[in-house]
């Protein structure tokens, strides 16, 4: 099972800081997790805005970017504060 992290505002709108998930057939890259999350995980278009990054395995990825069930994905929001 693949471990997904939710950053900032991201794990508010999900109501957990990450889960773990088994991807489906079909979901080989960042891009198409990014979209079936969004669709299934109630998140409304939030991880579907490009100024949320993904990294996999702690190396901050560009889509779309090969993923399997033993990675590490985590959606990181744009920081805010001042």
């Amino acid at each position: 099972m693949a471990t997904i992290l939710y950053f900032g505002k991201l794990s508010s709108l999900f109501g957990a800081l990450s889960e773990q998930a088994a991807l489906p057939d079909g979901i080989a890259d960042t891009e198409a997790l990014r979209k079936w999350l969004d669709e299934t995980r109630g998140f409304e278009g939030a991880l579907m805005h490009n100024s949320v990054r993904v990294a996999v395995n702690s190396e901050i990825v560009a889509d779309p970017f090969p993923v399997a069930d033993s990675d590490e994905v985590a959606f990181l929001p744009p920081v805010g504060g001042g």
